[in-house]
Formats: C-alpha cells, structure tokens, sequence
C-alpha cells in the first residue's frame, strides 16, 4: 500500500501510555482517543485544551485532537449534503470516504464556503496548539492506528470503519482491513512526528485558503452536483440520471465525466478575498520550515522505536508504507524543500512549456492575486503578468531529485514525508 499517506491520510494517532504527560494528561489523552462517541472525545479534549499551556504533553494530544475535529468537520459537513466522492486527485481536499447518505439536506454555494473556513479554522488552531509544545519536549506516544477515528456521519458514534486505518484503505483502495482481524498498527509518535502534523496543518490550511480566496460559484452551481447528487444544486434536475447512472442510459463514469470536463472549464475564479490567497503562500512556507524541523529533529534520535517517519539511522521499513529511509532520501527531500522556498519566494522562477526564456513568479502570483483560469493557465494566457526574466527551473534539476528516491517514486515518499 504506497499512498497511505496522503493528503488527508495523515489524520492518526491514537495514544495510550503517555510518559512525559502530568498525573492528569495520560486518562485524558486515552479518553480522547480512544473515545467510542463524539460527546466522550470532545469532553476529553476539552480537559486537554484547558491543560495544554502548561504540559507539552497535553498540548501535543490536544493538538492531534484538534486536527482530526478539522477533519471530522470538513467529513460531517460533506456528509450531511450527500457527498459522493470522486476519489480524485485533482480535487485533494474531497477525497474523504464519506458514507452514503440517503436523505442529504440541500446544499447552497454559501453553505459550502462556511465548512471549508470552519475546516481552515480549526486547523489553524490545531497548528497553533502542536506549535506552542517546545522544540526539545520529551514527547512519546504510542499509538495505535486501527483504534483511532473520526464521525463520518454524523450520528455521534466513531465506529470501528471510521478508524483512520480503514480511512487510509479507502483512499488508497484497499490494503488495511478495518475489523477486529486487522493487524496492530502501532507507532511511537515523538516530538519531530508533532512538526509533521503540524506541517500537514499549514498544508490543507494553504488548500482552504486558495479556493477561499476566490468566488467560485459559476463552478458550484455548473458542475458540483458531480459531487452532491441529490443537495438540489442548479443543473441536479437536468443533468443528474435519476437513477444515478446505474441502468440505460448514460453510465455513472460518463456523465461524470462529462462533468469533470464543465469544472475544469469553469475554474475561472474572481478574487474576493486578496488576503487569503496571500495567506496560502504563508502556509506552505511554513510547512516548508516545519518539514525542516521535522528532519533536524528526526537525524537527532537515537532510539528505534515503531517509528512513524524513520531517519537514516533507524534501521526498518514503516510497516504501513513498506518505505525505508536513506540519507540519499532525506539530502534529496531537503533539496526538494529548498527548490520550492525558491519558488515560493520568486528567486527561482517556474517555467512555462511554451514560454522559452520567461518564467513564472510564484510569490507574485500569490501576493499580486488576479483572477485564477485554470485552462488559460495551462495554456499560457492567464500567467503572463507573472512572466519574468531570471532563474528558471530546468526538468534536470527535478530529475535528478526525483532519481533518489528509486522504484517507490518521488511522489509517494513526498506524501508521506510533508
């Protein structure tokens, strides 16, 4: 299983022995995550929360806390309109395995932006939380992936298949067995694991933002009855099969596709809100800076124990990812990281395939926002106010990065390092 640790995969650890915690951290940790009802998690939370400015060991679990609540928001909210997801990854933020829901309630353009900020909110709260625990906290958690999950459906219950193993099988189709069978997944998580959640934050948080930024209604209401088939949008009438797709007619996959094609032509987004697409760049430079103090921390330790994200000198392929880790692995991620502070910052410049001896200035497509054409982008046309003469990135650079990381692919390993 090689993309279990995908965008929104990174939602785990459930805690059970807490050595570094105060007398009250370690039941309410394992009241948090071991919680079988919302009402049981969000009083344990609460408890963590009110501890947390002066235990490192409570702010780290309130922090975990916090990121799985953003997730369960961003979920419940998808499910209560009907969510069907298209397992895509050009829409990264909408491949939760939300269940079936058999009687969605409506779903309005407006109602859509209000989850998406309340997501981005909370996550900004989580990284705020898992940043005031000290760089040199004596953090160890042992967790234990098939015990931990998330209300996907709102009905107040976390159940054995909204565990975070059985969320990461779905999205990476199969691999982890969500019953009683399943094999322990039990990993140590330590203070370098808390900058990693902590940058997985920073990186949805830059997602919310960017679609935040921009009013993409013409897009909802052409195209996102795709994802809500039955939350009454505009077109549900028209070009939703009233029998989903299932018998005669045009087949799921294809008016699906169909309407793939009218979101990707609607991607022309106006900018309402400058400040938020501003804010994305922010996010990503400091999951940038994170992922950095994430490996110092990692190449400092000098145990071995279930670890999560291994370094070079702890000998062991991550039993979920079968990935072991290399020092040409981690120079060639922090090179990576250094290649895309450039971006980010506009020293280095992004190239353009039709665009010869120009560039595109990425810190002045994000801090000089205009409006966001998706296919004019790729096409050339909606960049060319970010065209400048300079540095440009050259394939060879990113292949010689791309060549570290062998057979498992570049891809795979970035998902899984942030």
């Amino acid at each position: 299983m090689t993309h279990v640790a995908s965008l929104l995969a990174s939602a785990f650890l459930l805690l059970l022995p807490l050595s570094s915690a105060s007398a009250a951290s370690p039941e309410a940790a394992s009241a948090l995550f071991e919680a079988k009802t919302v009402a049981d998690r969000n009083t344990a939370l609460a408890t963590l929360e009110a501890a947390s400015s002066g235990d490192p060991a409570a702010a780290y679990a309130a922090g975990a806390g916090e990121f799985f609540t953003a997730l369960e928001i961003l979920a419940g909210g998808l499910h209560r309109h009907g969510f069907d997801s298209p397992q895509s990854f050009m829409l990264p933020l909408m491949r939760l395995p939300v269940p079936d829901n058999p009687n969605p309630e409506p779903l309005t353009y407006e109602q859509f932006r209000a989850i998406l900020v309340a997501f981005r909110d909370r996550l900004e709260k989580s990284a705020a939380t898992l940043g005031s625990v000290p760089a040199d906290a004596d953090i160890g958690m042992v967790i234990d992936l098939t015990h931990v999950g998330i209300d996907l459906n709102e009905d107040g219950a976390i159940a054995p298949d909204e565990s975070m193993a059985a969320i990461m099988a779905s999205l990476a189709r199969g691999g982890i067995a969500p019953d009683d069978t399943a094999p322990a997944l039990a990993f140590r998580f330590d203070r370098a694991d808390g900058f990693w959640l902590q940058g997985y934050a920073e990186f949805l948080m830059a997602q919310a933002d960017f679609w935040l930024a921009h009013d993409f209604r013409n897009m909802f209401d052409g195209s996102f009855h795709m994802l809500f088939p039955h939350a009454k949008l505009p077109l549900q009438d028209i070009l939703v099969p009233l029998d989903g797709g299932t018998s005669g007619g045009m087949l799921a996959s294809e008016w699906r596709i169909a309407d793939f094609i009218s979101l990707v032509h609607l991607v022309n987004w106006p900018v309402v809100e400058p400040e938020r697409r501003q804010s994305a760049r922010r996010h990503l430079l400091e999951m940038i800076r994170l992922s950095r103090e994430d490996w110092k921390a990692i190449r400092t330790e000098t145990d071995n124990d279930r670890e999560w994200l291994p370094g070079p000198q702890q000998k062991g392929a991550n039993p979920l990812t079968g990935l072991e880790v290399g020092e040409e692995q981690v120079q060639a991620w922090l090179a990576t990281l250094t290649m895309a502070e450039d971006l980010l910052e506009g020293r280095t410049l992004l190239p353009h395939f039709r665009i010869a001896d120009k560039g595109i200035n990425m810190k002045r497509f994000f801090e000089e926002p205009k409006n966001f054409d998706l296919v004019l982008s790729i096409t050339g046309p909606a960049v060319a106010p970010y065209l400048e003469s300079g540095k440009i990135l050259t394939s060879d650079e990113f292949d010689q990065i791309q060549r570290q990381f062998g057979g498992a692919g570049f891809l795979t390993f970035a998902l899984w390092f942030n």
